[in-house]
């Protein structure tokens, strides 16, 4: 299977007729460039990287078995070390996934029902495992049965004003206390 490449050059007019053979499974081969030689050192010095390799003379990265630390700087107090240290990370920090009315609006129909698993199914949130918070930018046209673990104020108000509910989901942990 052959395909036919002709080329025009302006000025003089001539034509080059190539034949290229189609893209198939037994003709791939790397682009031109994109491959090289493997680096073979300790093999003379007209290689450019005979004797000591490429690796200098004597010192620590020099021998074999010699592999770097991330960070480490021969000894001197590395960065991580040398910089001051503030604050803490709170553990048991509430973790929020956030939607917009806006992304609601666009991806629903009225009368849908809007549920953290339904958004996870359709790929507006990633994961229903944290909590999930509504918040109130853009219009809402349509009447939607939301439920959330939160809602802005501004949320609430448009949802409800436009004719569509908003029920917070409470969990059993949370119910219980």
């Amino acid at each position: 299977m052959f395909c036919c490449v002709t080329s025009v050059s302006f000025g003089k007019t001539s034509w080059i007729e190539e034949k290229i053979m189609a893209l198939s499974l037994n003709n791939l081969k790397p682009a031109p460039g994109s491959t090289h030689k493997k680096k073979r050192v300790g093999r003379g010095p007209g290689s450019g990287l005979g004797k000591t390799s490429g690796r200098g003379h004597k010192g620590q990265k020099s021998r074999s078995g010699y592999s770097s630390r991330p960070g480490f700087e021969g000894g001197q107090m590395p960065l991580q070390r040398r910089l001051p240290k503030r604050g803490f990370t709170n553990i048991f920090k509430k973790h929020w996934i956030e939607i917009s009315l806006a992304k609601i609006e666009a991806n629903f129909n009225s009368g849908d029902e809007v549920t953290p698993e339904i958004l996870h199914e359709r790929g507006l949130i990633k994961k229903a495992k944290h909590d999930l918070v509504i918040l109130g930018n853009g219009d809402v046209t349509k009447g939607f049965k939301i439920s959330a673990h939160r809602f802005t104020k501004t949320a609430k108000d448009k949802i409800e004003k436009a004719g569509g509910s908003a029920t917070e989901i409470v969990k059993v942990a949370e119910a219980a206390a």
